[in-house]
């Protein structure tokens, strides 16, 4: 027991810096777009898209992190260059079962300066419930000068155990062609631009920080088998800042008219923290995406390089009617 109390103090130490006041955020973020930007919002092609997230991180260091989210948009409403979209996350935390649950409506619209280059203007305004379970805790007051004793009262006087705010985000997203075999998508977002109350104890100067990203991918499709994706994303929110360098490969192994069959796999590098790797495969309007953190951060004696598992399932529903190909038989001459 005294060997669990000590490991959760240093996690609390250890994450406190890093975690402390940080939006929900996957590794595999490019499967989870309205949590990076909201002008992905209806970025991609096709009427109708879901996707679904779980993380489970730090399950080899104390009680699991558990992070689930789910998000749904539409294009070209009323058939207009407006999409919208809705993002929900639920999140559960550590031994107080900090959980969080956060709704985000979005809606985005789409600039078209012609066939090659496309910009998105994309704003979200939600909520999110945040509680936490007091009494699983340890407290100084419960030592009675030998050992731990859960039985003695923790004599704090607790305000509140739950809260809840507004969110405010806004994004924008620019693609362009580079030419036929390459396209470069990039863009940067504003998340908590309210800087929502977050002290349990009232106190008005602790507030969640803004979070700022920039985020570029390029897609290139090297020939009709092979696709190369390097992307970097970099985040701030508050002190604490963010770097995430990667690429993934995709190999094809069919496609024609509305068949499509690939398999990818790639490896990231989050700057000072975990290097994980990711792979997935993509049937028709299917993909599935699995990866696993590699802890490589000052946690690495609890966490003996352990960090988090994640996966994602997105579909695609395409309205758009397949394309009549018209045969012209050349004749026979004798």
């Amino acid at each position: 027991m005294i060997f669990r109390f000590l490991i959760n103090i240093t996690l609390i130490i250890a994450l406190s810096k890093n975690l402390l006041g940080q939006d929900i955020h996957f590794s595999q973020y490019n499967l989870s777009p309205l949590n990076l930007n909201p002008a992905l919002t209806g970025a991609f092609t096709g009427d109708y898209r879901f996707i679904g997230n779980h993380r489970n991180q730090w399950s080899s260091v104390t009680n699991p992190y558990s992070t689930f989210g789910f998000s749904f948009e539409k294009t070209k409403l009323f058939e207009s260059p407006i999409s919208i979209g809705l993002q929900i996350n639920q999140d559960r935390a550590g031994d107080s079962k900090l959980n969080t649950f956060q709704v985000n409506p979005s809606i985005s619209y789409c600039y078209k300066i012609d066939s090659s280059n496309l910009i998105f203007a994309g704003a979200q305004i939600g909520m999110t419930k945040q509680n936490i379970d007091y009494n699983p805790l340890y407290f100084d007051a419960q030592y009675n000068g030998s050992i731990y004793d859960p039985t003695l009262p923790n004599q704090e006087n607790f305000l509140q155990n739950a809260r809840s705010y507004l969110n405010i985000n806004l994004g924008f997203n620019y693609s362009k062609k580079l030419n036929p075999k390459m396209e470069l998508i990039t863009g940067t977002s504003l998340f908590n631009l309210n800087s929502a109350k977050q002290s349990y104890f009232n106190d008005n100067s602790i507030r969640l920080d803004l979070r700022a990203a920039i985020h570029s991918l390029l897609i290139w499709n090297y020939n009709e088998k092979l696709i190369f994706s390097p992307r970097i994303l970099w985040l701030t929110q508050g002190k604490h800042k963010e770097l995430v360098i990667g690429a993934n490969s995709e190999y094809i192994f069919e496609k024609f008219m509305q068949t499509y069959r690939s398999v990818y796999a790639g490896i990231s590098y989050r700057n000072k923290d975990a290097l994980f790797i990711n792979g997935g495969y993509k049937y028709n309007n299917w993909q599935l995406g699995i990866s696993y953190d590699l802890n490589v951060s000052k946690l690495v004696p609890a966490s003996i390089y352990r960090g988090g598992f994640e996966i994602s399932i997105l579909y695609i529903i395409d309205n758009t009617p397949i394309e009549n190909i018209i045969h012209r038989i050349c004749p026979d001459y004798l």
